[in-house]
């Protein structure tokens, strides 16, 4: 029972150390297995997923595959159940003819983590092949007087199998005068031998047929058999002797097919047909036979077909020496084979990344490679390398591995694609080399904003335009790719005259065409000061703003407007008269149109014209001032009421105009002008008014006339007492106006009363909404300007702005940076 025990632990202990020993070699990345040969595909060799630790789903999400050093895949991984099984039926024999460990290599390859596992598959040999001989039927000469006892070697047989599987023994049959003996060779081969024990007699038996079968070990056991025919022959006392028991040379495997590799000698002394020596493969392996020719008459051995390095770097051949009467020699031929480089070396892509993004980390790996030169020593030494300038190096990893990492941070925006090229190139003199591609697309990633074509934009767009007319279109573009350089437009939030910017312009979001959305008018708004925002479609988005001016060109749209003579005035037929002396020179001034228009530059350039006169000739229009003057002294034989209509018209294309009706009477007193306004009435009275109606009228006219003439001259007498008390608080070099003459005009009920006329005016109207004193700049300007400079004082006598002002309004703030 203690024994027992021992070995039930004995056991425990091999089983523990085999377990650590599996999961060293798989914590290192090396698995071993074996496999019979002959296993049908799909068999099963070893559960890799358990003997690595990694789960069935990881296995497919990681991407696991094999990949053999071979250039047949043996070997596949099972999807489902992660076992390691055949790709294809094992031919032991076939791989591995003269190795008596046959171990195939294969590496898996873990596709997502980027790691590769050697494996080491161990391929067991079963009975499989019978012992095979080369010659199935042979023949033996043998002369009559050879002694019993002497040995003849005869041809072996071949059993590619190995260990005991391989062959074991010979059995001969057939004749009382022959034995077999076996004799162990240098290899531990058994070489069969044929012993005469009996003496031949030819009288007897010229011919005697034997069988020889060799058996291998295996269970069951395989036999092969060859036929021997010994042909006894008359006395031959000579032996065929090689000129060396053994021969060895040594080629380049680029020599020519046909050369002449070595050649054999073997010399017999006896005469005739005894002496004829023959040569002949005694022992070659099937491979060399298709490799190497023996010439039988002159023992030259010639090449067949090109060697190969990698596939033997050397061959044993035995060859023999036979004479005609059956004698014969043995001698080995051993060709040894040396490299060259004629091999390049292979690049295999084990793994590889098809796209990056532009912000991977450096040192990021996006290739697994492999490289290996069939080629040994020097040749077989590579040295990989990249192309310079490019943002990539190569980084050596186990073995003939390297993996190939990203050098620095990538920008997409400078190179969207890369094909990396990786050379190797091996030791050899002259050196080969090989190449491999590996195209890499850089993934795009949101660090541009839009840029704008212009750093400001500015338009000019003609006032009264149609309703969605096109202004401008600004234009940004996004060095980025794809959905991040989709670029859209919109305007900044803003506010113009109190409404939002949104209610005047539009911009399109997708072209960035700038919109009007209404008419604009220049008098009203005579430029627009917005922003345009460009976003990308990036998450989180990027944005961009660009300022745009937008100016309002003016157009001839509005006709001048006349302020004096009001329209009023000029319905009624005297309504409103000018005073004129009847002793007025010529040159005189008389009255001043007085016009404005809401346009601007040449657009409000007035110019005055008589269009219609009751005298022509009597009186004349400044071009530019409006003035009214007389053309000439006044005659007694003129008539004392005149109707001037005056054209203003201004500068613009087409050009507009508006006229003025002025009534001027000539007269020399107050008494006589209103006589003649007496007579005016009169003659604007309705044919049935009575006479007692029209004049009470005019008495109250005449007295309304009286009244604000003596309120004008209580006035006047204010000003001037005003005027003089400033004076004295005034230092006596100031003063604006010290010096400023004045021309009064006084209106009543559209009576002007013609006083003194000077180069500055003060008017005082009873039937306006203001009375305001103006200083003019010169009293040649000839309109009155639609808003006041800037250095122009406030009205002196109202609180109204001028006609034709704008009202200011703030532009919108400017664009953010």
């Amino acid at each position: 029972m203690c024994s027992a025990g021992r070995r039930w632990g004995r056991r425990q202990r091999a089983l523990l150390w085999a377990v650590l020993l599996a999961a060293w070699e798989a914590a290192w990345g090396q698995l071993r297995y074996s496999v019979p040969e002959e296993m049908p595909k799909g068999s099963f060799v070893g559960d890799v997923a358990k003997d690595l630790g990694l789960q069935l789903p990881e296995i497919r999400d990681l991407g696991v595959r094999i990949i053999s050093k071979g250039r047949t895949q043996y070997f596949a991984v099972h999807g489902k159940m992660g076992h390691l099984v055949t790709a294809e039926r094992i031919d032991r024999e076939q791989l591995c003819e003269s190795v008596q460990q046959c171990v195939l290599r294969c590496e898996l390859i873990v596709e997502g983590e980027m790691k590769f596992y050697e494996i080491e598959v161990e391929i067991t040999d079963i009975n499989d092949n019978a012992p095979n001989f080369k010659e199935v039927e042979q023949e033996q000469k043998m002369s009559e007087m050879t002694a019993p006892g002497s040995r003849f070697p005869l041809s072996e047989a071949h059993d590619p199998d190995s260990g005991q599987n391989s062959l074991q023994s010979y059995e001969l049959s057939g004749d009382e005068h022959f034995s077999l003996a076996v004799q162990a060779g240098p290899g531990g081969d058994q070489r069969p031998e044929l012993v005469l024990a009996k003496a031949l007699d030819r009288e007897e038996a010229a011919f005697h047929e034997l069988v020889l079968r060799a058996m291998d070990g295996g269970d069951p056991a395989r036999t092969g058999t060859a036929r021997i025919r010994v042909t006894v022959l008359d006395a031959n006392d000579n032996v065929p002797v090689f000129s060396q028991a053994e021969y060895t040379v040594r080629v380049p495997e680029d020599v020519p097919v046909g050369s002449t590799l070595v050649t054999v000698k073997a010399t017999d002394r006896d005469e005739g047909l005894n002496g004829y020596v023959k040569y002949s493969f005694k022992k070659i392996t099937e491979k060399a036979s298709k490799i190497f020719f023996l010439d039988s008459e002159d023992g030259k051995i010639t090449l067949l077909r090109s060697l190969d390095f990698e596939e033997g770097d050397s061959y044993k051949l035995e060859l023999q020496a036979q004479d005609g009467g059956g004698l014969l020699d043995t001698a080995k031929v051993t060709i040894a084979i040396t490299d060259i480089n004629d091999n390049v070396p292979v690049i295999s892509v084990r793994s590889a990344l098809n796209e990056i993004s532009e912000d991977a980390p450096s040192g990021t790996t996006v290739a697994l490679l492999h490289v290996h030169d069939e080629d040994s020593g020097v040749n077989g030494e590579v040295r990989c390398s990249l192309d310079k300038d490019i943002p990539f190096r190569l980084q050596s990893s186990h073995g003939s591995y390297y993996s190939v990492v990203t050098a620095r941070e990538l920008d997409r925006e400078q190179v969207s694609e890369y094909n990396v090229t990786v050379r190797a190139a091996d030791g050899g003199s002259p050196s080969l080399q090989s190449s491999a591609v590996l195209a890499l697309r850089v993934l795009d990633v949101n660090d541009n904003a839009p840029v704008f074509a212009e750093e400001r934009y500015s338009a000019r767009l003609a006032e009264n335009n149609a309703a969605g007319a096109l202004v401008l279109t600004v234009r940004a573009t996004d060095a980025d790719w794809g959905q991040n350089a989709r670029v859209r437009y919109r305007l900044a939030e803003g506010r113009v005259r109190g409404a939002p910017l949104s209610s005047y312009v539009s911009v399109q979001a997708e072209t960035g065409a700038l919109y009007a959305l209404r008419s604009l008018d220049y008098e009203q708004l005579r430029e627009l000061q917005l922003c345009v925002r460009a976003e990308d479609g990036g998450a989180p988005a990027l944005s961009s703003n660009v300022s745009v001016r937008l100016q309002i060109v003016d157009e001839n749209d509005n006709a001048p407007q006349v302020l004096y003579p009001p329209a009023a005035a000029a319905a009624a037929a005297w309504s409103g008269v000018e005073l004129a002396p009847r002793r007025s020179e010529a040159g005189a001034l008389v009255a001043k149109v007085v016009a404005v228009d809401a346009d601007a530059g040449q657009n409000a350039w007035l110019s005055y014209e008589l269009a219609k006169a009751t005298e022509p000739g009597l009186f004349r229009v400044g071009l530019h001032s409006g003035e009214v003057r007389t053309a000439r002294s006044p005659l007694a034989r003129d008539a004392a009421r005149h109707s001037l209509v005056v054209l203003v018209r201004d500068h613009g294309r087409p050009a507009l105009s508006a006229t003025a009706t002025l009534s001027v009477v000539l007269a020399e007193s107050v008494a006589e002008l209103l006589a003649e306004l007496g007579s005016a009435a009169h003659e604007a009275a309705a044919p049935g008014e009575p006479a007692a109606s029209l004049t009470r009228w005019l008495v109250l006219a005449v007295a309304a006339v009286s009244c604000l003439f003596v309120a004008f001259l209580l006035l006047l007498l204010a000003l001037r007492l005003r005027r003089c008390h400033r004076q004295q608080l005034l230092p006596p070099d100031s003063g604006a106006s010290r010096g400023v003459p004045v021309s009064h005009f006084v209106g009543i009920d559209g009576v002007r009363a013609f006083l003194q006329s000077y180069s500055h005016d003060v008017s005082l109207t009873a039937d306006s909404r203001k009375s305001h004193l103006r200083f003019s700049a010169a009293s040649c300007c000839d309109t009155l300007p639609a808003r006041p400079p800037p250095d122009e004082p406030a009205p002196l006598l109202g609180d109204e702005d001028p006609p034709g002002a704008l009202p200011s309004d703030p532009a919108p703030s400017s664009c953010p940076a």
